[in-house]
């Protein structure tokens, strides 16, 4: 298992295109982040559950989960599962976003990702962030698309019960769905975990990376 850093990060762009979807897929390594750069500017953009109960929830989500960060949070209100016809605002949205901040990291969904909100914001996000390293969480749901990730950020024991309790504390209105519990949270975490030789991690997708081993 090889661990490369990416050097000092001063500031970081996360998408998603539902309220939760940032912190099911990379609530932990926000955590982890944030906790370990007091400061860090967090750029985060939201394409649908603005005006509501959702946005209330996702606001005070993000700020437990950026715990210390500078964050810059935008909740738009595109209507969830249309984001393809609403392509225009959604790739608006994303230009602007792009346009506000220099990031040196970027959380967004997988390019491959079986929900088309979530597949079509990838492949906006991999147009507009073209220089960046963004990596591409995973959400389990009934669809069966988990893929085999090749980045990994690994989450102790602790971090892995943090990220979990926030997301049971700040989304009640998602505590209803079936596979929106502890388990399937734990257990993915778990085999990722598994996979990168942790007890706990995230996975992430990379589709491109450029190397500066010379420098």
């Amino acid at each position: 298992m090889i661990r490369l850093g990416a050097g000092r990060l001063n500031s970081l762009a996360a998408v998603g295109a539902h309220c939760d979807d940032i912190a099911i897929g990379a609530g932990g390594t926000l955590l982890a982040m944030c906790l370990a750069r007091p400061g860090i500017r967090v750029d985060a953009l939201v394409l649908s559950g603005g005006g509501g109960e959702r946005e209330q929830e996702e606001r005070a989500a993000l700020a437990a989960f950026c715990p210390g960060a500078d964050l810059r949070l935008t909740v738009l209100k595109l209507p969830d599962g249309r984001v393809p016809a609403h392509w225009e605002e959604a790739k608006d949205a994303v230009e602007e976003l792009r346009a506000a901040t220099e990031p040196d990291l970027v959380l967004a969904p997988r390019t491959d990702d079986a929900h088309q909100d979530h597949r079509g914001l990838a492949q906006l996000v991999s147009t507009a962030f073209r220089d960046h390293l963004v990596l591409g969480y995973e959400i389990v749901k009934w669809d069966g698309d988990l893929g085999r990730p090749v980045a990994y950020q690994p989450l102790s024991p602790e971090m892995a019960e943090r990220k979990v309790r926030l997301l049971q504390e700040h989304y009640p209105s998602q505590r209803h769905r079936p596979w929106y519990d502890r388990e399937a949270f734990l257990g993915l975490a778990r085999i990722r975990g598994i996979e990168s030789h942790a007890r706990y991690a995230e996975a992430f997708a990379v589709t491109k990376l450029t190397l500066e081993l010379g420098e």
